[in-house]
């Protein structure tokens, strides 16, 4: 049975406003509804001051919604009215009424990981980044960025996960590109997560890897209309209503640019540090040090730069022309001293590999394009142990 947004706006009438004044929907305080394959994502306006007071409200119509024949799930965000007009983001509650999982606390052996026998960056200091919540069972959280599209974020970020599997770690995906997810594609993963007493769900696996994005949650072709509080809702949900188990690394495939996706996950997550991806050229080195700047600014370990597209190699007689430039990356490294993780040519088999879902450190295990990313991975996990004393949580990669 479809759902309609007339049968949403229906239920959402039986929810009491604040303070027991009306009904939701009557009052105004409904937006932002979009129905994608049984899922329904709504937020709710409040006052900011009491956003934390109105859980309750948000939980209320939450239930309701799923209670609606047809309806496999909901994603509800609070929002908050500007004095003066406007919108803006309040500080959403998670989307479950669950108490708050307190961070991993066991520290990494000495000389060793907590779970595989390597060196682990172990999990935050009292007092520092102030606010981050972390994620019960994952040592570490690498972020995958880039200051713009079309750079190859997601194909680095896949293969940098792959490549840490490769070296003995349980490893994670997260796709927090809400508007143009990519993952689903690049390992070739298909169908819809399970969920654990229909709450929790379920991540879905393929090459080794636990992965979750929105794309498990909606057909590819449907766009992602949503402002800023749905984004951080969803990646919230995303985060931390999964069932991740035990990660050494849960790598984040990030959207291009600075925006609430990046601050979402830069302020309330311990982020153990930011890769940042950036092609040759002078215009994508210039979006590239607005990422950088970005994680500088709210305390993320910048773990380096990778210049994707370094250079392009003919199929048919092996030379190398650099169309892109080269070496700019590096350059830029240099001067903002940032460690420079590596340089990755663009090839036709990276392109027809991706595509088919088989990434190239798993389809070309002994290529040259492999050795690169295997590169990659091994500085990302040494910067690691050097930002976090050999004790940190992996970061956020910026393309």
């Amino acid at each position: 049975m479809a759902v309609t947004q007339q049968a949403v706006v229906e239920k959402l009438s039986t929810i009491k406003g604040p303070d027991f004044e009306g009904d939701i929907v009557s009052l105004g305080l409904v937006s932002d509804i979009f129905i994608a394959d049984g899922k329904v994502f709504f937020s709710i306006t409040v006052p900011a001051a009491r956003a934390q007071e109105l859980e309750p409200l948000r939980a209320a119509a939450e239930r309701a919604v799923k209670s609606l024949p047809g309806v496999t799930g909901a994603v509800v965000a609070l929002t908050a009215e500007k004095k003066g007009g406007g919108m803006e983001a309040a500080p959403s509650p998670r989307p479950t009424a669950r108490p708050a999982p307190k961070p991993a606390t066991a520290p990494a052996r000495p000389g060793g990981h907590a779970h595989h026998g390597h060196a682990a960056p172990a999990q935050q200091q009292p007092g520092q980044h102030a606010g981050r919540r972390g994620v019960p069972g994952i040592e570490a959280i690498i972020a995958v960025a880039s200051g713009k599209g079309g750079v190859g974020k997601s194909t680095t970020a896949v293969n940098l996960a792959l490549g840490l599997r490769e070296l003995g770690l349980k490893v994670g995906m997260l796709d927090a590109d809400i508007y143009g997810p990519s993952q689903p594609r690049l390992l070739g993963i298909k169908g819809k997560p399970t969920t654990k007493d229909g709450k929790i769900l379920q991540p879905m696996e393929r090459h080794g890897l636990k992965a979750m994005s929105i794309g498990f949650l909606v057909e590819e072709e449907t766009p992602m209309i949503w402002r800023g509080p749905m984004v951080q809702s969803a990646l919230n949900q995303m985060l931390r209503e999964v069932e991740w188990g035990l990660l050494d690394v849960l790598v984040v495939d990030m959207p291009p640019g600075t925006g609430d996706a990046q601050l979402t996950m830069a302020q309330q997550v311990p982020l153990a540090g930011a890769v940042i991806v950036s092609t040759p050229q002078d215009l994508a080195l210039i979006d590239a040090r607005k990422g950088l700047n970005m994680f500088k600014r709210v305390d993320v370990p910048l773990l380096g730069i990778v210049e994707n597209m370094s250079y392009f190699i003919a199929p048919d007689t092996g030379k190398r022309y650099d169309i892109f430039g080269h070496g700019g990356a590096r350059r830029e490294a240099e001067k903002l001293g940032v460690p420079f993780l590596g340089e990755v040519p663009l090839t036709m088999d990276v392109r027809e590999s991706s595509d088919a879902g088989e990434p190239v450190v798993v389809s070309d295990p002994d290529g040259p394009q492999a050795k690169v990313y295997r590169g990659i991975a091994q500085k990302v996990l040494e910067r690691l142990k050097v930002e976090a004393g050999q004790s940190a949580a992996p970061a956020i990669v910026f393309e």
